[in-house]
């Protein structure tokens, strides 16, 4: 399977570059295990805020709303009560939640690789000589517009430096990351990956030897 190939400044190579059958050939048969490579790349990036108070935890309540007996009312011994507007949550959240969902890494290793295969089926990858940037973001628009990349891209890279981050940051349907770092989730998200050739070499070392 091969990709097209542009050089820095966006032209394109009469040559297009053959992707790694191991990486970007493999066959896409279990779509439970993406499923579970997207969900729990989500789970594990979950911040846990969401914490409520119980009984303890509520200020006041140190005093009888009212006398046990005698006014015709059902008897309560706090404010602080579940059942009371302001009082204590039962079985809310505690913030001690665990949300991680654990998958092995050569099962990892294996759902990008279909997710890989799939984009590469789907005619998303796009290969670059370099990906080099004076870190000004009008340069990465132009480059973005000569090889027709639109909607949400992504851009693989070798060293994820500064310069790379200026001249993508601002822009909020393009985004950079090193070649080792990619996930299903960034794959299968993307309608556009460009990938420069040494993150090709990097990411067939990295997932072709791994069965």
């Amino acid at each position: 399977m091969a990709a097209p190939t542009f050089n820095t400044t966006g032209t394109k190579s009469t040559t297009a570059v053959s992707l790694p059958k191991s990486v970007f050939g493999v066959e896409v048969k279990n779509h439970e295990l993406l499923k579970d490579a997207y969900t729990g790349y989500l789970a594990n990036s979950r911040p846990n805020l969401a914490k409520t108070l119980k009984r303890g935890e509520v200020r006041g309540g140190g005093i009888k709303p009212w006398r046990q007996k005698g006014t015709g009312r059902a008897r309560f011994g706090s404010i602080r009560n579940p059942i009371w507007k302001g009082g204590g949550i039962t079985f809310g959240p505690t913030g001690n939640e665990n949300y991680s969902r654990r998958l092995s890494v050569k099962a990892k290793h294996q759902a990008l690789r279909q997710a890989l295969t799939l984009a590469a089926q789907d005619n998303k990858i796009i290969v670059i000589e370099s990906f080099k940037t004076s870190g000004k973001v009008k340069d990465t628009i132009s480059l973005m517009d000569k090889l027709s990349a639109k909607r949400n891209t992504l851009i693989v890279v070798s060293v994820l430096d500064d310069q790379v981050k200026r001249a993508t940051n601002n822009l909020p349907e393009v985004g950079a990351i090193f070649a080792k770092n990619l996930t299903v989730f960034h794959v299968l998200n993307a309608d556009c990956i460009i990938i420069s050739k040494k993150s090709l070499d990097l990411i067939e070392t990295w997932l072709g030897g791994d069965k």
